[in-house]
């Protein structure tokens, strides 16, 4: 399992900061997952035991930036 951020849509709320540690924020309080330009952010491989701080991140968005997607994708 990974997460994909839309970094488009991510307004850097925060609230996925809250509630899983796989969402850091910088200095400023802004997602540090922005890297130079990209559109989204997809993370690495991620262990099923974080799947409900992973969800809860999800519906916290309320953005709707944060999608949980299978390992190949």
């Amino acid at each position: 399992m990974r997460f994909v951020v839309d970094l488009r849509a991510c307004q850097d709320h925060g609230h996925c900061a809250f509630t899983s540690s796989a969402f850091p924020l910088d200095k400023r309080g802004k997602l540090s997952l922005r890297q130079g330009g990209l559109k989204e952010f997809r993370s690495e491989p991620l262990p099923d035991v974080m799947r409900d701080e992973l969800e809860e991140a999800m519906f916290a968005c309320p953005a709707q930036a944060i999608e949980l997607v299978g390992d190949d994708a």
